[in-house]
């Protein structure tokens, strides 16, 4: 059965009721003709109130320069994802990303359709961390006794394993100067305490450090957020320093820089070279005396290989790099760490643990940890949590759930190996292992080196290293 264009107009606007973003279309003089249920979700208001309406009843605090629909009916002006904060006719502040069309028919304007996303809490969030942010820099100017904002120091860094030692031998060297830091490693392996720890031995120590997650704001909020606001740089804007202004003087660490939009990477990149900012919407620049030091949640060379990552920032960036080996590669520390998540567990609890038995020692150094130290110290804090009083030692039982369902990982079958008659040329066997094993794990990944590289715990750089030493990297 053929559908006539009364039933196809039914279903469009079924549709465009269910669709999880505002849509409010009006005519040529600027009166609501379509108003969906997310629409009025955002505004408060019910659609019977607004059908018919003109837009400036609806919106009394917009104005012919500031309404992006009456833009669009007067100018034919297009709109893309701009910020618009405004109240509407029962007095309820609502702040959204708009995107605002015209809509012609042979070349003349017949009306105009706006959609919206709500990010009225988002924009409340953020206007609170900028407030407390400020606040806090400036108590911190009236009491000179103010030490700082980083709270870690290179003295609660844990650890005995030759890579960890050399990541922090790194971190303090790079303390001395003022170079950009680029810390990488998987996730949970202590990257914002290094960067805390490097601001607090430097001569930056008493001046502020800002730690800010690129994933955590919207993109169309990041930048407001990194370089501050000029009242009427956009419809709700007011004067407000963004984080490179509050860290004048001192560390701003962006965590998390692949999720930053390519758009604002170039623009983080001009601030890096000339240190110099200017607010959204200010005429001027201001200098800045900010040291920036950053980190990913993914490996360097796949975010450049995504295009995620702007090359120029991250080898600007990039002058000194601390590289923090994953738990799965510093096995010799999880005793010292768990040492270390007790005494801090027992302050907490109010109890009196003494350690764990043989058994979950056994487990833990034999998991392989893929949250790293954050998720060693949250199995920690669980077995606490399960542990009858009177406990002193953590048993098997008080372990969570994955660790105890999960299946560990196997202990290298070179433990299984028969003792071979006769002499033993001990590394030539070890060798001969070692090159059987990367074959098959490669085999299995499918000549992937990245897998192949995660399967075995090394590095991608030792794993071609071991490529190029057994002859099985590919030829050129």
């Amino acid at each position: 059965m053929e559908l006539g264009w009364k039933q196809w107009t039914t279903q469009f606007e079924w549709i465009l009721n269910i669709i999880n973003v505002g849509v409010h279309v009006v005519d040529r003089q600027g009166e609501t003709v379509f108003y969906n249920e997310t629409m009025a979700g955002i505004d408060g208001l019910r659609r019977e109130e607004v059908l018919g309406r003109n837009i400036f009843q609806l919106y009394p605090s917009l104005t012919d320069e500031t309404s992006t629909l009456h833009l669009a009916l007067d100018k034919g002006v297009e709109t893309a994802e701009t910020i618009q904060t405004y109240v509407n006719i029962q007095g309820k502040t609502v702040t959204s990303i708009n995107s605002t069309y015209p809509l012609y028919e042979e070349d003349e304007i017949i009306g105009a359709v706006e959609i919206a996303k709500d990010i009225t809490n988002v924009m409340s969030m953020y206007d609170q961390i900028l407030d407390l942010r400020q606040q806090l820099m400036e108590s911190r100017k009236k009491n000179r006794a103010f030490s700082g904002t980083a709270n870690y120091h290179f003295s609660d860094m844990i650890g005995e394993s030759p890579a960890f030692q050399q990541a922090i031998s790194i971190a303090k060297k790079a303390a001395r100067t003022h170079s950009p830091v680029m810390i990488c490693g998987p996730t949970g392996t202590g990257k914002e305490l290094v960067a805390q720890s490097i601001h607090n031995a430097s001569i930056r120590r008493d001046e502020p450090f800002i730690a800010q997650n690129c994933a955590a704001v919207p993109r169309e909020l990041m930048e407001g957020l990194l370089f501050g606001t000029t009242k009427g740089a956009f419809t709700g804007a007011i004067d407000r320093p963004g984080i490179f202004e509050q860290a004048n003087g001192g560390t701003l660490f962006l965590d998390e820089l692949n999720s930053l939009d390519l758009s604002l990477q170039a623009k983080l990149l001009r601030v890096l070279q000339e240190g110099r900012i200017r607010r959204i919407g200010a005429s001027s620049e201001q200098e800045i005396d900010v040291r920036v030091m950053a980190a990913m949640n993914i490996p360097a060379h796949e975010a450049l290989e995504q295009n995620i990552l702007r090359s120029d920032l991250f080898f600007r960036l990039n002058v000194v790099q601390v590289e923090l080996p994953s738990l799965q590669e510093r096995k010799e520390d999880v005793p010292l760490l768990v040492d270390h998540f007790i005494q801090k567990f027992n302050s907490l609890f109010g109890s009196h643990v003494q350690g764990v038995s043989d058994q979950v020692y056994e487990r833990l150094l034999h998991y392989s940890w893929p949250g790293n130290i954050r998720e060693l110290g949250h199995a920690i804090e669980s077995a606490f949590n399960m542990m009858d009083i009177g406990f002193e030692t953590i048993e098997l039982q008080h372990l969570p759930h994955h660790l105890l369902d999960g299946r560990p990982q196997e202990v290298p079958a070179i433990n299984r190996l028969q003792r071979p008659k006769g002499n033993i040329d001990l590394p030539n066997m070890l060798e001969e292992f070692e090159r059987d094993t990367i074959v098959n794990v490669l085999e299995e990944c499918k000549g992937n080196i990245s897998k192949t590289a995660e399967a075995l715990g090394l590095k991608r750089q030792a794993l071609q290293y071991k490529l190029h030493k057994y002859g099985l990297a590919k030829k050129e």
